[in-house]
Parts: C-alpha cells; structure tokens; sequence
C-alpha cells in the first residue's frame, strides 16, 4: 500500500490541520509517513501545500514526484490546478468549488471548475457551504474537504475520524463534535457523488 496526496490551499483554510488528522491516522495505523510543508505567506492569503507520503513500507523521500500524486485534496480551486502536474493518469483531484480571490488577476471561475470538470477522476464540492448548513460553522470546511477525500485515502475512516479527535481534544468536546459532523458530511457527499456518475 503506498498513498501520495497533495493538500494545498490558502493560508488559514486549515490545511495544516487536515495534514495532522491524516498524519495521526497514518500512524494509529501502523503506516510509514513523510510528510514536507511549504507555508509561503500564508498569514497574508498565500498558497499553503503539504506533500503526505503514506505506506506500509518505508519511503526514503518526503517529496511526491511529477505523476506521483494519487491525490489532490484542495480546499481552493485554483490551488488544485496549481499541482495537476502532479497528479497520476489515473488520480483523483477532490476540490472545494468555493474561490479564494486574493489576486486580481483571478482567472474566470467557470473555466477553473470547467479545467477540474475535465480531468477523469475529480470530486467538486461547496464545502464552505455544507460546513453553513451541516455544522453552522463555515470554519469546519477544511472536514468537510477530509470527508470527501476519504473514500480515496487508503486508511479506514474510522482512523480518520480518531486522527481529528487527537489533534482537538485539547479543545473540547465541542469542537471535537464540530469536526467530526464535517468529516462525515464530507465523506456522505462524495459517496453520493461518486454514485451520481
């Protein structure tokens, strides 16, 4: 079993956190995990990107290779077109619909969505808005995107689920709930998704 997955998004979507919940659960069980960050300016809205290299055999690099990427999880549209380069033939790109403009040269998001659309294996999802309606709690978004990753991360869910409860039990029960709502929103849309096509 070997998994290389791309997180990337804008500074402050979590992304880190996602990068933490997976890093956990890869570790409860029992896999090997590299894992190599680039923040940017990310307090100042720039690109965050995480490479996660999880396998049951030990992996020598924490860098993901052009072609290499058996997952793009974005929680950006635009930042998932950044790293399609990346991505395998055969890889799944699962993204948040919901734009992050903090350029003006943004492109056109009907192309953006239309370039994601294109691609073989893809999940578009309004995360921001599942998060409103589902959690009442936009801030939750970063789940939501976990969530509809999962069915695409070769780790059981359940493990998944306790990587999220790790990282904010400090927090509470409270903001554990929150999260763990998100994360099955998430995963519940793209089972539909998948279904749908």
């Amino acid at each position: 079993m070997k998994t290389d997955i791309i997180l990337a998004g804008v500074g402050g979507q979590g992304i880190l956190s996602i990068a933490a919940a997976i890093g956990s659960a890869a570790l409860t069980n029992n896999l090997y995990l590299k894992q190599a960050e680039t923040h940017g300016m990310s307090q100042r809205g720039g690109d965050v990107q995480s490479f996660l290299r999880l396998s049951d055999t030990p992996i020598y690099s924490d860098l993901i290779p052009m072609g290499g990427a058996d997952l793009i999880l974005s929680v950006e549209p635009m930042e998932a077109l950044r790293y399609l380069p990346y991505l395998k033939p055969n890889g799944y790109v699962v993204t948040n619909t919901v734009p992050f403009i903090n350029i003006p040269d943004y492109p056109e998001e009907q192309s953006v969505i239309a370039k994601i659309e294109s691609l073989p294996h893809h999940v578009l999802i309004d995360a921001d808005g599942i998060a409103r309606e589902e959690v009442s709690n936009v801030r939750a978004s970063n789940f939501v995107m976990l969530g509809a990753a999962s069915p695409f991360i070769e780790i059981p869910f359940d493990y998944l689920a306790a990587g999220i409860e790790a990282i904010f039990n400090r927090k509470g029960q409270e903001v554990v709930d929150m999260n763990l709502k998100a994360l099955h929103a998430g995963r519940e849309f793209a089972l539909r998704y998948a279904a749908g096509k």
